[in-house]
């Protein structure tokens, strides 16, 4: 009987100290992801300007390239 008390008070106490870790671990995981996303949201309106600019240049180079063949009868 006392065996079984001891047992069940060991057992008690790990598991409370594993759920605290496991509480801990879950804060710290949420406030990397919160920071992970506020980071990654201050780069994306850069990021899509950047996207634009690239997207201007190779047109222009395409037309470019067109009126060049056009011209020359290709």
């Amino acid at each position: 009987m006392k065996k079984t008390k001891k047992l069940s008070k060991r057992a008690g106490i790990i598991l409370f100290l594993l759920i605290q870790t496991m509480e801990r671990a879950t804060a710290q995981s949420a406030a990397g992801i919160d920071q992970a996303t506020a980071e990654v949201t201050s780069y994306i309106d850069p990021v899509s300007n950047l996207i634009i600019a690239v997207g201007a240049v190779v047109g222009l180079i395409g037309g470019i390239r067109v009126y060049i063949k056009w011209q020359s009868g290709d």
